[in-house]
């Protein structure tokens, strides 16, 4: 399984995604996030979630692959559903969840930090989402929640990233550590969040997410309404013929 579960230390439960060679997640891995996620927060002697990755990159997004290996669009409906239910997953975790985020975050990854309650970056970390170079739309409304309108706009027309730094400097980003020190800098958070009580944590994480100023679940999905007219239209088929050959890689200009 790409999704596993470690509880090092009192009241702090470790999810971690391991799927090489990108951790670029088939439909089934997004499912298996979202309930690991949604398990641990469950859990009363839980205080605190850590969203974490091993291998390259802490998220490309979804395996673009398993789309294309189908001749329908049962795996869209499945991609756009799992990262429906993942992202949804940290949000509605029952307890704060810290994303301790390395290498390339991009696509549905954005997703899943854009939706924690903190970020703890590598100094190699960078974000973005590439979703217009795959034929697909999604994630602005969580990529709006770590840089300014204008800024998010610019991100999202271009494919660009930007650096942990760039975020920590927004104030989207907690800390920005080097690369070896992550997991312990995101222990280190998440510990000082566990020291509170369980139950006040909880209703915390209940009031703030009550309080949002945007509704997450349903700017998101009118986001994918759109990704589904592009695939109707024929239009991000072209697009996604591109992915992985020559001229696309070399469109890529050597983003992450």
């Amino acid at each position: 399984m790409p999704v596993s579960t470690s509880v090092p230390d009192r009241g702090v439960a470790v999810v971690t995604v391991d799927h090489p060679p990108v951790n670029a997640l088939p439909v089934q891995g997004w499912y298996d996030l979202a309930d690991a996620l949604l398990a641990a927060g469950r859990d009363p002697e839980v205080r605190c979630v850590v969203l974490t990755a091993r291998g390259r990159g802490f998220n490309a997004g979804v395996d673009i692959k398993e789309m294309q290996r189908d001749p329908g669009h049962t795996a869209l409906i499945g991609a756009n559903r799992g990262c429906y239910a993942a992202f949804s997953a940290v949000y509605e975790c029952e307890v704060p969840v810290v994303a301790a985020v390395h290498g390339f975050c991009l696509g549905g990854g954005i997703g899943l930090v854009g939706n924690a309650d903190a970020i703890v970056a590598s100094d190699d970390a960078t974000f973005g989402l590439p979703e217009l170079d795959r034929g697909a739309l999604g994630a602005a409304t969580h990529l709006a929640r770590l840089v300014p309108q204008h800024l998010m706009r610019a991100l999202y027309y271009t494919s660009r990233t930007a650096t942990a730094a760039e975020l920590h400097a927004h104030g989207s980003v907690w800390r920005v550590v080097p690369r070896a020190e992550l997991p312990e800098a995101a222990l280190e958070l998440a510990r000082e969040i566990a020291r509170k009580d369980g139950t006040l944590l909880r209703f915390a994480k209940a009031a703030i997410n009550g309080i949002d100023p945007v509704d997450v679940h349903r700017s998101y999905r009118f986001e994918q309404g759109f990704t589904f007219e592009a695939n109707l239209s024929g239009l991000a088929d072209r697009i996604r013929e591109d992915f992985g050959t020559q001229d696309g890689a070399r469109r890529e200009g050597g983003r992450a």
